[in-house]
């Protein structure tokens, strides 16, 4: 898997937009369901993994949030099939919205292989909630947690 970070806007053509967060994240056999695509739910955690690797790495400066931080909302929206052939998946992320205790995380899959400028076959989007795991609460970001995220916006 490869991490990068995309301040030039490959992907849509544009060098003004804000800088995006991509990874490469494999398709396994046990993805793909009996109509030959990448399952729903798997996609959900192919989703998972990518996100995982942006915010939660112990080497990154959000590591913190790997140990309080709840999803509270998901939704995804295919646009086209992903096979088996399409790994390893391109997928960006950036933080679409970042309030007191929550962000939304926006996401765009490409498979591999696919032309600059071309359409996602998945768009998603997930609002994380910063938490207290002893508490059992919600909790707010801190000031560095809200500063990292906010260079992410779009």
């Amino acid at each position: 898997m490869t991490r990068s970070a995309d301040d030039q806007g490959k992907r849509r053509g544009s060098s003004a937009l804000p800088k995006r967060f991509h990874t490469k994240v494999s398709i396994r056999w046990s993805d793909i369901d009996a109509f030959q695509h990448v399952n729903h739910a798997r996609m959900v955690a192919l989703l998972e993994e990518a996100r995982n690797l942006w915010l939660f790495e112990d080497n990154r400066p959000t590591a913190v949030l790997r140990m309080g931080c709840a999803l509270t909302e998901l939704r995804v929206h295919y646009t086209s099939q992903l096979r088996h052939e399409d790994t390893p998946l391109d997928i960006a992320m950036w933080v679409e919205q970042l309030r007191a205790i929550d962000f939304t995380i926006g996401f765009e899959v490409h498979g591999a292989g696919a032309e600059l400028g071309s359409p996602p076959a998945v768009t998603a989007s997930t609002r994380m909630a910063a938490f207290d795991m002893m508490g059992q609460r919600a909790r707010r970001l801190t000031d560095d947690e809200r500063a990292y995220l906010s260079e992410w916006m779009e």
